[in-house]
């Protein structure tokens, strides 16, 4: 295909003053090839995170060799796309002294900063710019939003551990060493960022950005654009309003069965079922029956986000310190009390179904974008993205060893498929070498970083 040939990647559907961002289509480029080169798309970064560690043996594989054809328990969900994943058992935590009294002020706050807060200001946000926000700066510029902050509850947890600021708790982002980048709870108002209308200013509104009337104009460009495509981009093109489609009637269920909930805990009857019949869930945040959904529609929202080059670079973080349950699994104990277990089974039992949850949550996210085709390859391939949590093990708070899951390929630039069982390196390594994978140019390590880690890639 030449040159002349290529539709804009900035192409969008638009109606009623709202777009929605196209995926990658054969006929459009990302940047201009260079001579004899094909097309490549851009790699995107993701971090998705979980608290209080996780049961050790049943999260690392017994052997390198096993890996593949025998993952543990909190690994099965992976099962399918462990091909093209990458587990690596050696690396270490933030030394916390001395804040040892503040191990979950900490666990999350050093996740992407691999550093310690300003014990002298211990009031205020004083820590170091994220990860996330490193790489935001550098290729933020090349997207309608420089990054996406997602949560699956609020962030106002507030304990005062060490004199700490309770920012710390509950954030993970920094766009400065002391600004705490908020994240965003509601499906809703993310789908309004993603794809909202807006104003003659162009500012985003509040006004819902898929209505009847503006999906069905947008669809009618759709149409236009349909003609011009080959058969192989009518399809893509096809799938994607479909999916768009889809997100937008799971959130709708969400809020409908939200205020049905609430009128029946006000003794208002909303339908004709029977006087015997258990009222509708009341999915809520942080302790709703089906934390499940909630976390799969904000997977599917950082999918689309990346899949329409809205932004590149993404955190979600599952869960919080303390004060979350998960009845879906059964039972109703929070998850930190359960991680003090002393090895008692009934709760090691728990935590690692837990983790295993997390765990199954991210699988879904990973597993869609590997069913998404792009460019060459998938979606997933050309992204790289980490489920991890800030503790090794909630027990004893150790740090030493914490659990991390990498999937995608960056674009050719991990070498995934494998397990990694004597890995030496630190957090702050990780985050370095992760944003070298991506592409994101670093004048200096990141946190407590002093080297590269050289064996998680296939090229740098």
């Amino acid at each position: 295909m030449t040159r002349s040939q290529l539709i804009n990647r900035r192409t969008c559907l638009k109606g009623i003053g709202a777009s929605l961002a196209l995926p990658l289509l054969e006929t459009m480029g990302w940047a201009k090839p260079g001579k004899g080169k094909a097309v490549k798309p851009p790699v995107r970064l993701g971090f998705m995170y979980m608290p209080h560690g996780v049961i050790m043996d049943q999260f690392w594989p017994a052997t390198p060799e096993s890996f593949l054809s025998a993952p543990p328990p909190a690994l099965e969900s992976l099962r399918p796309v462990l091909s093209q994943c990458l587990l690596m058992k050696g690396i270490s935590g933030v030394p916390i002294a001395p804040f040892n009294g503040a191990p979950h002020a900490l666990e999350l706050s050093t996740w992407l900063t691999a550093s310690l807060p300003d014990a002298n200001k211990r009031s205020k946000i004083n820590i170091a710019i994220s990860a996330d926000q490193i790489a935001a700066n550098y290729v933020g510029g090349f997207t309608s939003l420089p990054s996406l902050e997602l949560a699956t509850m609020p962030q106002t947890h507030i304990e005062h551990q060490e004199g700490l600021h309770e920012g710390y708790y509950s954030h993970c982002s920094f766009r400065s060493p002391t600004q705490a980048v908020p994240a965003e709870i509601n499906p809703r108002s993310v789908l309004n960022r993603l794809f909202g209308k807006s104003d003659p200013a162009g500012r985003t509104t509040q006004a819902d950005p898929l209505d009847r009337k503006m999906l069905d104009l947008v669809i009618g460009g759709a149409r236009d654009l349909r003609r011009k495509l080959p058969q192989d981009d009518q399809h893509k093109l096809d799938e994607y309003l479909d999916r768009v489609r889809s997100v937008e009637r799971r959130i709708a269920a969400i809020e409908y069965r939200q205020k049905e909930a609430a009128l029946e805990k006000a003794g208002v009857s909303v339908s004709k079922r029977k006087a015997s019949d258990s009222p509708p869930i009341e999915i809520k945040i942080p302790v709703g029956d089906k934390r499940s959904e909630y976390m799969q529609v904000m997977c599917d929202l950082n999918v689309l986000a990346f899949q329409t080059d809205t932004t590149r670079v993404s955190t979600y973080i599952g869960s919080t310190p303390n004060g979350v349950s998960y009845p879906e699994l059964g039972f109703k104990d929070e998850h930190h009390s359960q991680t003090h277990h002393n090895n008692r089974p009934e709760q090691v039992g728990k935590v690692a179904a837990i983790t295993a949850f997390n765990i199954a949550q991210f699988a879904y996210m990973v597993k869609k974008m590997a069913s998404l085709r792009e460019g060459d390859g998938t979606l997933l391939d050309n992204c790289i993205m980490m489920w991890g949590s800030g503790l090794e093990d909630g027990n004893k708070h150790a740090r030493e060893n914490l659990p991390f899951i990498v999937a995608g390929r960056g674009g050719g630039s991990i070498n995934t498929g494998r397990f990694l069982a004597n890995t030496s390196g630190n957090q702050g390594d990780l985050l370095t070498t992760l944003l070298a994978c991506a592409g994101v140019p670093l004048d200096r390590p990141i946190g407590i970083a002093t080297k590269q880690m050289k064996e998680m890639t296939a090229r740098l």
